[in-house]
């Protein structure tokens, strides 16, 4: 792609969620959500694939119709309380706004979507749809906290941790797995925000700095699948031991710092007596944990085939992004610090 067009397209898909972020106008921020996905959608239609067409109709087509529903939503507010507010919504307005969020999140059950766009995308655009893309629409949330129908959202989260689970169980494709996992933490985040919008901040955070932490190393060796996990050894060790404790920690296994939000959520809804629902979380978990461990078990504890490929796999110079190992020690060794982070969020 020319270096001219990829540049205006990441500062757009920047300055379309900085727009979205600052505006307290719904049309200001359906417009800051509609530049977003036109942004995207060349970036995830870059490797002229057939299943990256598909991915780049399947996405443009479920985000409209979720821009769409928003606008709809603000119009009607605007009709009942002749403001464009934000923070002035109605009932059953906040209630098709939440749906459409959720709809643009890939939170269960309009998830259906997410696993099927990253699945044809590349690595990297995999990646900013996980991290970038959801901070849009979770601010919209932010503005909207007093308005939300907690009941719903909590059961929005509960669905989409257990299905974001069971789903990635019988999964090979790393892609595939990456995004029912982001669809669980979907879940967690959702979670968070009904508890308090300062926990959710936190959650976001750890969640991008694990997600980044394990993307990356994913894409620089080239890992597609589950068995290639099993031929990275003789590429790079380190990595690839250090990819396991990016997973660790992103399944949450304490003591990695993918535990924290986990802890201080469950900390939070025990508090406010909803000890069913956090033990539900808490078992949702559990599904998602066993899906990376069985990464990790792959990985180290079973011998690669030794084929000319495997053997002569270590011939080929790793170019390693300079962040990688920052992220990976931060995600995995964040823990002692959660008092210090969770009093500055």
């Amino acid at each position: 792609m020319n270096p001219l067009i990829w540049l205006t397209l990441t500062t757009s898909l920047a300055a379309s969620t900085i727009i979205t972020m600052s505006s307290n106008h719904w049309l200001l921020a359906w417009l800051g959500l509609e530049l977003n996905t036109l942004s995207i959608l060349p970036i995830i239609m870059k490797p002229h694939h057939p299943r990256a067409a598909e991915a780049t109709t399947k996405y443009f087509l479920v985000q409209a119709a979720a821009a769409t529903t928003i606008l709809l939503a603000g119009t009607t507010t605007t009709w009942q309380t002749g403001s464009w507010s934000i923070t002035h919504s109605g009932p059953t307005a906040t209630l098709l706004i939440t749906a459409a969020i959720m709809l643009k999140l890939g939170a269960a059950p309009t998830h259906l979507w997410y696993p099927q766009v990253l699945q044809g995308t590349t690595m990297g655009t995999a990646l900013a749809i996980s991290t970038w893309q959801k901070i849009a629409p979770l601010t919209l949330l932010y503005m909207m906290h007093n308005h939300l129908d907690h009941t719903a959202m909590l059961a929005v989260g509960i669905t989409s941790a257990v299905v974001g689970g069971w789903a990635g169980l019988n999964q090979t494709q790393t892609r595939m797995i990456m995004a029912f996992s982001s669809i669980a933490h979907v879940g967690w985040l959702i979670t968070a925000m009904t508890i308090s919008p300062n926990l959710t901040t936190l959650t976001m955070m750890m969640y991008v700095l694990t997600t980044m932490a394990t993307f990356l190393p994913l894409t620089t060796t080239a890992t597609k699948t589950i068995a290639d996990m099993g031929t990275t050894w003789p590429l790079s060790p380190p990595t690839l031991a250090m990819t396991m404790v990016a997973l660790m920690s992103l399944g949450g296994l304490p003591p990695m710092g993918g535990f924290m939000p986990k802890w201080l959520i469950l900390k939070e809804l025990s508090t406010a007596g909803l000890m069913m629902l956090s033990t539900t979380l808490l078992l949702a978990t559990l599904p998602s944990l066993f899906f990376y461990v069985r990464l990790a078990y792959l990985a180290m504890l079973t011998t690669p085939p030794t084929t000319t490929t495997t053997e002569y796999k270590w011939r080929f110079k790793l170019n390693q992004p300079t962040y990688t190992a920052p992220m990976i020690m931060a995600t995995s060794m964040l823990l002692p610090m959660t008092t210090a982070l969770h009093a500055s969020t």
